[in-house]
């Protein structure tokens, strides 16, 4: 006889935690990708298996009668949630294996022949072009990498880029994508594992047309670059090229200056197409056909019930242009994703925000790229998306005592203080800045965009056909140049940015389970039983706390050196001193920026400590009672060899000669050589010595390090 399941007992919500499970497996590879291979694989299915038996087999043995209804849910939930790790970790293990290609191992100069497949701008204002069906001079196409990324520099930066589909050829200098700037740095190396890019360099030559541009796809491709430099043309300047990122997905025209002022008044989200971009056009095509509608039928129609889903599915299609023509994209992917889920929640008669289709857009984007949990695109985008919705119920309990004429305003800035709040932890940990006047520069920028831009550039598409796009075009650009005001006058404030030291890696993913766990237990009536969601309340509040503890009693490295013994940095008491006023300056930037230091390099060499001429570099370590020696420029490897005595560490921008090494024995030494087997490195003083961590060491064995150089 089978037990009726308790009517107390409810299923709903649980769906709610999938994501969150999946995220668990998924950080736990990245936690130790080289862990998780080879026969390690073999565990997933063992524990897998299992635990999915167990979550099919528990309700039918509590429905007759072997096991209470509380354990039946109890086990069900446990194994449902190994078997949702599992899942993250083998999808996340199955996604390096399908992108696993060649990463470049060693210095290239030579010919590089392949097809033109992007074209963006670097951080140092220089186009950059990205190949594949790449051909390299005397090199087993084996270990030629799939895509590689070339900065155009010289005679090559003064001609216009080939067309998109292009096959090319170009005389350049590549190498292996850069490591971290420091043991816990971003690792530049695993974005460009999952992106198939396996080299970056330059070239200084002209590039030469090998063959005609491809047609098929590629034809689309320069229809979209073609409706950019359309855009570029008739606005003009920067608003002109905001415009085109925004309409086409193209940043290749923003000046860098432009990314610096948008990134210091936290604009910077609206020139990298998002949820943002894709939520305010599905919204404008799917009101502006509603409303088309009942002007068509008179203002005193009804409307069919299906209208409401024609709309829907306008929008969709809307949504879907919009993806093709912005260029695809992880991000701009993912922001469609989210749209889609939301508008097909319409059409399937749901509500159309709420945490059920945001979890749904979250687990079909962590099955198709589970590599986007650890961007921080996702990571805000969510937390942004499930603040709203959970805001949006106290907002209707309050709106009605705003007077009409104010709930516009109101509610923007309600939204613009919940979405800020929701990010600015997150941004903060990822780039090691907080714009103080961001939610002053969203409230004067978001809505220009959502009621000027985004429209007219619907509208302009729809007329340009006939010819008549030009005052939608016009009006775009009155919508550009506004937000660039705004972002230039918010920037230019005193404190507009504040430097925030980097945390260590435990506080994301403390922060993200802590918010997960205070939110969906904080539903209780989707709990089983009234003490779970108190004590997974109070866990999720522990670990948000305890990550902000964490954070700020986070220390940073007192010694870092350079991955090529560029550069080297002691922290002092008044911040950390740089050996050198200019060279490394990306890894030096980054080690200050990490530190929450808003010095230059250059401020940060003259900081007292280090002594001696521009090459030959000292100063002394007090709390480790050495002294740091850097030598830098040709010959430093045996200048350095010559400084080698006990109680220093040498360091050298030069390879010391093979047959000289073993006299480095002498001192803690460091060159090229033995940088390359450990990356770059972080040296501390503690009781029992000195505590040396290498990039290698932090990371372990990572499969976008390829093989010791």
């Amino acid at each position: 006889m089978r037990r009726p399941r308790p009517a107390a007992i409810s299923r709903a919500g649980l769906f709610l935690w999938v994501p969150v499970w999946m995220s668990a497996g998924i950080g736990l590879w990245f936690a130790a990708p080289g862990f998780w291979a080879g026969p390690m694989l073999m565990v997933l299915p063992a524990a897998g298996l299992p635990a999915l038996l167990l979550a099919l087999a528990a309700p039918r043995l509590a429905a007759r009668g072997r096991i209470g209804w509380g354990l039946a849910d109890m086990l069900r939930l446990g194994a449902a949630m190994v078997v949702l790790v599992v899942l993250g970790l083998g999808l996340t293990a199955a996604r390096s294996a399908m992108v696993a290609a060649p990463v470049m191992e060693w210095r290239y100069y030579g010919p590089v022949e392949g097809r033109l497949v992007a074209i963006d701008r670097s951080a140092r204002d220089r186009i950059r072009l990205t190949l594949d069906q790449v051909v390299l001079r005397n090199t087993a196409p084996d270990r030629v990498p799939h895509r590689v990324r070339l900065s155009l520099m010289g005679a090559a930066a003064e001609t216009e880029p080939p067309p998109l589909g292009q096959r090319v050829m170009l005389t350049g200098h590549l190498g292996p994508p850069p490591g971290p700037a420091a043991p816990g740095s971003f690792d530049f190396r695993q974005h460009a594992w999952f992106g198939g890019l396996g080299a970056v360099g330059y070239t200084r030559n002209p590039v030469m047309a090998v063959a005609p541009p491809e047609g098929g796809m590629w034809w689309m491709h320069r229809a979209r670059m073609s409706i950019s430099a359309g855009l570029q043309q008739a606005i003009g300047g920067q608003e002109g090229a905001v415009a085109a990122a925004l309409m086409t997905g193209d940043r290749s025209g923003i000046s860098e200056a432009t990314n610096e002022i948008m990134r210091a008044s936290n604009l910077y989200h609206i020139i990298s197409i998002s949820g943002l971009h894709m939520g305010m056009l599905a919204g404008f095509v799917y009101n502006a056909l509603r409303l088309a509608l009942v002007l068509a039928g008179g203002l005193g129609a009804r409307l069919p019930p299906a209208t409401h889903k024609l709309a829907a599915g306008a929008a969709m299609a809307a949504a879907a242009i919009y993806l093709w023509l912005s260029g695809g994209g992880v991000a701009t992917e993912r922001s469609f994703i989210m749209v889609a889920v939301m508008l097909g929640a319409i059409l399937a008669d749901r509500r159309a925000i709420s945490l059920r289709t945001l979890a749904l857009a979250a687990v079909l984007i962590l099955i198709y790229s589970p590599e986007s949990l650890m961007s921080p695109g996702f990571q805000m985008s969510f937390a942004a998306t499930a603040a709203l919705i959970l805001s949006y119920g106290p907002w209707l309990a309050v709106a009605h005592r705003v007077p009409w004429w104010l709930r516009p305003v109101a509610m923007l800035l309600v939204s613009s203080f919940v979405a800020g709040m929701s990010t600015s932890p997150i941004a903060a940990a990822h780039f090691s800045r907080m714009a103080q006047y961001g939610l002053v520069a969203n409230l004067l920028a978001v809505p220009v965009m959502g009621t000027l831009v985004m429209p007219a550039g619907v509208i302009a598409a729809l007329l340009a056909p006939l010819g008549l796009a030009g005052p939608a075009i016009w009006v775009m650009g009155i919508g550009t140049k506004w937000m660039l005001l705004v972002a230039e006058a918010v920037a230019g404030l005193n404190g507009a940015v504040t430097a925030i030291p980097m945390p260590p890696w435990q506080v994301l993913p403390m922060m993200g389970f802590g918010a997960a766990l205070a939110v969906l237990c904080w539903r209780r009536g989707q709990s089983l039983r009234p003490s779970l969601p108190l004590a997974g309340q109070a866990l999720g509040w522990l670990l948000l706390l305890g990550s902000a503890g964490l954070w700020a009693a986070g220390q940073r490295p007192a010694l870092l050196i350079a991955p090529e013994g560029e550069a080297a940095g002691l922290m002092t008491p008044q911040g950390r001193a740089m050996s050198k006023p200019s060279g490394g300056s990306f890894v030096a930037g980054n080690w200050l920026l990490e530190d929450g230091d808003i010095a230059t390099q250059e401020q940060a060499a003259a900081r007292p400590g280090w002594q001696g001429d521009g090459r030959d570099r000292r100063i002394d370590w007090p709390e480790a009672g050495l002294t740091v020696w850097h030598f830098t420029g040709k010959g430093s490897g045996l200048r350095a060899l010559e400084a080698c005595r006990p109680g220093r560490i040498v360091i050298a921008s030069e390879a010391v000669p093979r047959d000289r090494r073993e006299g480095t024995g002498a001192c803690l030494f460091f060159d090229p050589v033995s940088l390359r087997q450990t990356g770059a490195l972080a040296i501390d003083a503690t009781g029992q010595g000195l505590r040396i961590t290498g990039t290698a060491d932090y990371l372990g064995a990572v499969p976008w390090a390829g093989r010791a150089r």
